[in-house]
């Protein structure tokens, strides 16, 4: 596959304009949210590669803070749902309500209708309300008694979940995890941004809003921006050769991995693989796709798609030991 450099270069144009934006939009959020840049980024690259976020972290990193920035930088709707043990289905998607007067049943919406879906502490519910998100994110349009309604775009769901460890809190299932694009690991701020958020708190500017920078419409249009930027076949093939790693470690000679891999990324791993460089290609204002786009969002999109044998969690290996190793040891062709 070849496309004439003209077109490139006429694609990196276009790019450069269609992308302003981005840098307006992590301009503003820093007003707001200190630090986590890497975060605010991934919510960013989320909403334009049509993809859903895990974030994980213990509370008061920001993650409601970002979103709901976000959201008003983008000029969208925001609804944030507190998943708890006692949270039911129709909390979320909504259901039929008897009507006595006309003797037949309405529909009443949930929150899941509309654009930013703030799923918080998604793990401290069952899984029955868990799998409640599933069509929604995936097919974008939910079902309530017989009828179908179709979710308004942009449409993110970010789903934040504590440590396992911490108590009350029931383990996503692997079908579920697999349908969020991104997982996100968010830490501690460093002291500097710490004394930072202090001080902002302090003096009650940490409060300030943002004014809307981009509406829907252009994020939308944004998106076919993002389908357009070139992807190389060995780009594709160092994609897949990554990928195929975590299922074969014999392929990437790394046997050493066997014992510690219970199964490898599935096919959606793939595809959001591609998306994600594809987009992060589109952040860094490039009309094309390159190894540095690919292993910058491969840590986020494959952490959550590795199983960890008994083996490797009693030596307190992480996914992110196994993809490191598996990135030194593919090459691109």
């Amino acid at each position: 596959m070849t496309t004439p450099a003209v077109d490139i270069e006429a694609l990196n144009q276009q790019i450069q304009i269609e992308s302003a934006f981005v840098d307006k939009i992590m301009d503003s959020t820093a007003q707001v949210i200190v630090g986590q840049e890497h975060m605010v980024q991934r919510l960013l690259l989320g909403l334009l590669a049509k993809g859903h976020i895990l974030l994980e972290g213990l509370p008061g990193l920001a993650k409601t803070l970002a979103i709901k920035t976000l959201s008003s930088a983008v000029q969208a709707g925001f609804q944030r749902i507190q998943f708890t043990p006692d949270l039911l289905p129709a909390d979320i998607v909504g259901t039929m309500i008897y009507n006595p007067a006309k003797q037949d049943f309405s529909i009443r919406k949930g929150p899941i209708f509309s654009n930013f879906i703030l799923a918080d502490e998604i793990n401290r519910a069952p899984a029955k309300v868990q799998s409640a998100l599933l069509e929604a994110m995936q097919e974008r349009q939910v079902t309530i008694g017989n009828e179908t309604f179709s979710l308004e775009e942009p449409f993110l769901v970010l789903a934040t979940q504590n440590p396992i460890e911490q108590e009350g809190t029931y383990p996503l299932p692997e079908a579920q995890v697999d349908r969020f694009m991104l997982k996100v690991k968010i830490e501690y701020p460093t002291m500097e941004h710490e004394r930072e958020i202090v001080r902002r708190n302090l003096s009650g500017s940490i409060h300030q809003k943002i004014e809307p920078i981009v509406s829907p419409a252009e994020i939308i249009r944004a998106r076919d921006m993002v389908d357009r930027i070139y992807m190389d076949e060995k780009i594709e093939q160092y994609i897949l050769d990554i990928v195929f790693a975590t299922r074969s470690q014999e392929s990437a000679q790394l046997q050493d991995l066997q014992s510690l891999v219970s199964y490898g990324a599935s096919p959606r791993a793939s595809i959001n693989l591609a998306r994600a460089s594809k987009t992060m290609a589109f952040i860094n204002r490039r009309g094309f796709v390159i190894p540095e786009d690919v292993r910058e969002v491969c840590y986020d999109v494959l952490r959550h798609r590795i199983g960890l044998s008994y083996e490797a969690e009693a030596e307190n290996i992480t996914t992110e030991d196994i993809i490191r190793k598996i990135l030194n040891a593919v090459d691109i062709l």
